[in-house]
């Protein structure tokens, strides 16, 4: 059986691909977990080489990944080359740590005893990877888990199946071992039989999740029941707070391409512009100038800044999110309601607590800026979310910013640059509704190998029995 991905622009087929049953999932678990022994055994360098083969890998299926993403998503070509760009990164920096799986010896009080923390896998690792940064989030589920010597599991998203795939494919073609690296794609109505299953079989030891704050709370639920971790990246409502004495053409620039690059489907996307009173009003004029330069088109045509959102449902929740603010009062600077997955970018000025917008993350191509009387107000209102994943601070004074930096509650915080910013080698993840646990460089060997306490000793015992 197959299931089909559609063009939400042109309503053909984008893809097809294998709706597997929970049979055929556990069957990929059991293969998994028969895969693992002959990776884990392997020697660091050895890993390394094999993971710089998929980087390499991934960058010669450019075309595929370009057109699938355009399909599947509505990507732009400039958004599905970045995706790859990042990605093979990822897969680099991940072969880099092969030899940086570290432990220790930790001086014992016992006369004679050798003791040490070493890291080993964990054994197979299901990564569960969303359809909106596809290549860098499907790649970001497998690469740190597969350094540090485990198999993996890739569970596509039912929305870019393709995509997905290829990732796969890459991988396959690098030389790992029958049964390290695996993928489950399913229809989107078996989604949570599947997932429930794979996160039920006793070969999956851990899981990581990229997806939605809901989604989240279910699968940890779910692995909580037999004690499994999680590092879970969620939503986002991400806060850029601009200050007064802020260079105000760079905070139009960064706070455009944070709220905008991807037509806002980023968890990282700017969602909220805090700016203090004193200068609202001139960065309110440059910023809605530099939104209405930026238009929208069919991401085939590649000659527009921002492509399409991924569907419909997309459409309708971005344009209830502007109709309620602004029947409560808020300005539409830019943009506005949409009749197609053809988003405007839409800049919503006056936002106030009582407006949806303010609170629930959009994930499309819509701003809203909140007005604050000082910065005392501005870290208040940056604070006021259940969410905590990247934030942003606008200030000429270093010293400030820092200061600025470290009261927000988030996981990130960018002082004069913006939210959307990612790194292989730096660790990535939220607070609150964002999630918790940290995916990128020696955080992510933090994550997905098990810390094992061993003794040796080296002299006769003595007891008190």
């Amino acid at each position: 059986m197959q299931f089909e991905r559609v063009n939400a622009i042109t309503g053909d087929v984008a893809s097809r691909a294998e709706a597997m049953t929970v049979d055929q999932a556990s069957a990929i678990a059991e293969t998994a977990a028969r895969g693992h022994a002959d990776w884990a055994a392997m020697g660091p360098n050895a890993r390394r080489a094999v993971l710089m083969k998929a980087a390499d890998a991934l960058e010669a299926r450019k075309d595929d990944f370009v057109a699938a993403m355009m399909n599947e998503v509505g990507a732009t070509a400039g958004w599905a080359m970045f995706n790859l760009m990042l990605a093979a990164g990822m897969v680099r920096e991940a072969a880099s740590i092969t030899t940086q799986i570290n432990g220790e010896v930790i001086p014992s009080d016992k006369p004679g005893c050798l003791s040490m923390a070493l890291r080993e896998p964990v054994g197979v690792i299901l990564g569960i990877a969303p359809w909106n940064a596809p290549i860098i989030l499907g790649v970001r589920a497998i690469a740190v888990p597969l350094a540090c010597g485990n198999s993996v599991i890739l569970k596509a998203s039912e929305a870019c199946p393709r995509t997905h795939a290829l990732i796969i494919e890459a991988f396959a073609e690098a030389g790992f071992p029958e049964g390290v690296v695996n993928v489950v794609t399913n229809a989107p109505e078996d989604a949570a039989d599947v997932v429930g299953a794979l996160i039920d079989h006793p070969a999956v030891k851990r899981i990581n999740f990229t997806g939605s704050t809901a989604v989240g709370r279910i699968i940890a639920k779910r692995a909580a029941e037999h004690l499994k971790p999680c590092l879970l990246e969620l939503g986002g409502k991400a806060p850029m707070i601009i200050l007064e004495d802020a260079d105000l053409d760079e905070a139009v620039k960064a706070a455009a391409f944070g709220a905008f690059m991807n037509q806002g489907q980023i968890c990282m996307s700017t969602e909220r512009i805090i700016v203090v009173e004193a200068v609202a009003e001139a960065f309110a004029e440059k910023f809605a100038a530099k939104a209405n330069s930026m238009p929208a088109g069919d991401p085939r045509e590649g000659n527009t800044p921002l492509g399409a959102v991924v569907d419909r449902k997309a459409v309708a929740h971005v344009n209830s999110l502007i109709e309620d603010a602004e029947n409560k009062g808020a300005d539409i600077l830019s943009g506005g309601v949409a009749d197609s997955v053809i988003m405007a970018a839409t800049v919503v000025d006056k936002v106030t607590a009582d407006m949806n917008l303010y609170r629930d993350e959009s994930f499309g191509p819509v701003v809203a800026m909140i007005r604050a009387k000082d910065e005392a107000e501005a870290i208040r209102l940056a604070n006021d979310s259940e969410y905590g994943l990247s934030a942003s601070v606008f200030t000429q004074d270093a010293a400030r910013g820092l200061s600025v930096a470290r009261q927000i509650k988030s996981g990130i915080c960018h002082v004069n640059g913006p939210t959307v910013h990612d790194e292989p080698q730096m660790p990535f993840g939220g607070v609150g509704a964002s999630g918790y646990g940290r995916f990128g460089g020696r955080a992510g060997i933090d994550a997905f190998t098990e810390l094992r306490w061993i003794t040796m000793e080296t002299q006769p015992g003595h007891y008190p029995i």
